[in-house]
């Protein structure tokens, strides 16, 4: 293979991987939202191999999970569907991302991707996303439609990336969003305050 050869695969691959990187952390347009009245809490990424992982301390965690679970019980309460979102990178672009930057963490079909312990059996219905956004499949959208969705309330991880994804798609549909701050984790919780400050911005309640 001459050299001007294997700098056009060169160049082909980084641009495959650049392309991965930008899905990512994209956020998807979707049909506004009709009326619907009800509300339901979202869990999203609560699995094994980010929960048991050493990225967030010990009493970080602790205090999160007694949040999100007193979520669920007034949720139960209350009669509102509770909604776990798995993580797995299933496109091969940003399979191969997650295999190069993310520890290949929540690869489709490798383990750790099934909820965590604390979280496993508390959910009504369970989704996939394939990159940061909940919505990218749409597969959330016609969930939420079926059960009358148009308010979201919000734990889970990581506040700087799927939260924040998650949260901004919601409010380009229409969806009036709240983010309970007690039951989100981040790597970085500096850069977490700013995050929540901006999705203030984006009329996210943040209680």
């Amino acid at each position: 293979m001459s050299w001007i050869m294997l700098a056009l695969v060169v160049l082909g691959v980084a641009a495959w991987l650049v392309n991965g990187i930008r899905q990512i952390g994209a956020i998807s347009a979707g049909e506004p939202i009709r009326e619907q009245s009800g509300t339901a809490l979202l869990m999203i990424d609560l699995q094994t191999v980010f929960w048991d992982a050493s990225t967030f301390t010990q009493v970080a965690k602790a205090e999160a999970k007694t949040q999100i679970l007193a979520e669920v019980d007034a949720a139960r309460s209350n009669g509102i569907p509770i909604i776990a979102i798995r993580q797995e990178w299933s496109i091969p672009s940003t399979k191969a991302v997650a295999r190069l930057l993310m520890k290949g963490q929540a690869v489709e079909g490798t383990s750790g991707t099934e909820l965590a312990a604390p979280f496993r059996d508390v959910a009504d219905h369970v989704t996939i996303k394939r990159v940061q956004d909940a919505f990218e499949t749409k597969e959330l959208d016609a969930l939420l439609a079926q059960l009358n969705v148009g308010k979201l309330l919000i734990v889970g991880l990581d506040t700087n990336y799927c939260i924040a994804k998650t949260a901004l798609a919601a409010r380009q549909r229409g969806y009036d969003v709240e983010i309970v701050e007690q039951g989100v984790l981040s790597a970085a919780p500096e850069t977490a305050k700013k995050t929540l400050v901006m999705l203030r911005g984006e009329q996210v309640i943040i209680r």
